[in-house]
């Protein structure tokens, strides 16, 4: 029997007019959230003269993406960021499994205070530390460096945090086992923890990835040169007075930015949401 069928004829009724009007928002917000990356489509693939012109048979052109990529160095602007939030990654991985592990299995006095003191980063926004982060970074002499950009995200709480609940739900039996067969923390850690808590790798990677390819602030204030500029920061070229603003190279530039994570969540969307439903994020 359904479940629709065990309510009274009314309360069903409400029911699916609560669905039905659910279902209409849900629509109305993905056309609302899609809206821009279509128009960005239209414009970067067709002339300028039908930006505002939606001619069904308008004719399609390269020319505004052969412009924008002559306009910057991409393929620097591609490796430089490739190489920061791959970077940047690895290093959350390392640092948030470490102190995750740490902060679930060790018997350290006060750490439910210390992981309070974690959770504290959530509630500051990045903007707030950039000038003690600044500074930091140039006593260090890292300044228009990678990795000055991305040393400062390297220890998230956000991943703390969910790798160490992820690591509190594994049962202790299987560490025991480990144990007896003589693996050491390191070794229990890397074959007990970690292979059972790929889902939430797999779905925090997401949103880190996803985090540090559009971050824009804090790459411009450390960065100043080609050799050091991610496309978040390259982008800027093509909307400053200088070089005067054509909307159609503008959006075809967006493009080329945006195009791997696209890419990425076309290819693999059915992966991306199942990595989220197991890790427990919604």
């Amino acid at each position: 029997m359904s479940t629709l069928s065990s309510f009274s004829p009314g309360t069903a009724h409400r029911f699916r007019t609560w669905l039905s009007l659910e279902t209409i928002a849900a629509w109305l917000l993905a056309l609302i959230w899609i809206f821009p990356l279509l128009y960005a489509l239209w414009a970067a693939f067709h002339p300028s003269e039908y930006m505002v012109r939606f001619a069904l048979f308008a004719p399609l052109t390269l020319d505004n993406v052969a412009n924008a990529w002559a306009q910057a160095p991409f393929a620097r602007y591609y490796l430089n960021t490739f190489a920061l939030v791959t970077g940047v990654v690895i290093g959350q991985f390392v640092v948030c499994t470490l102190a995750a592990f740490a902060f679930a299995r060790f018997p350290i006095p006060g750490k439910n205070a210390l992981f309070l003191l974690v959770l504290i980063q959530l509630f500051i926004f990045p903007e707030v530390l950039i000038v003690e982060n600044y500074r930091m970074v140039s006593e260090l002499g890292l300044i228009n460096t990678l990795t000055g950009v991305g040393l400062p995200y390297v220890a998230s709480a956000f991943g703390i945090f969910l790798l160490r609940q992820t690591f509190k739900t594994i049962p202790q039996e299987l560490e025991d086992a480990a144990r007896i067969e003589g693996c050491g923390w390191l070794e229990i850690l890397w074959k007990v923890y970690v292979p059972l808590a790929k889902p939430t790798y797999l779905a925090y990677g997401l949103v880190s990835v996803s985090h540090h390819w559009n971050n824009f602030l804090w790459p411009l204030v450390v960065t100043n040169s080609v050799e050091s500029r991610p496309l978040t920061v390259g982008l800027g070229i093509f909307s400053a007075p200088e070089t005067g603003v054509n909307w159609a190279t503008i959006s075809a530039a967006t493009l080329l930015s945006i195009a791997p994570l696209l890419v990425a969540f076309l290819l693999f969307q059915r992966q991306f949401v199942q990595s989220f439903l197991r890790a427990g994020i919604r």
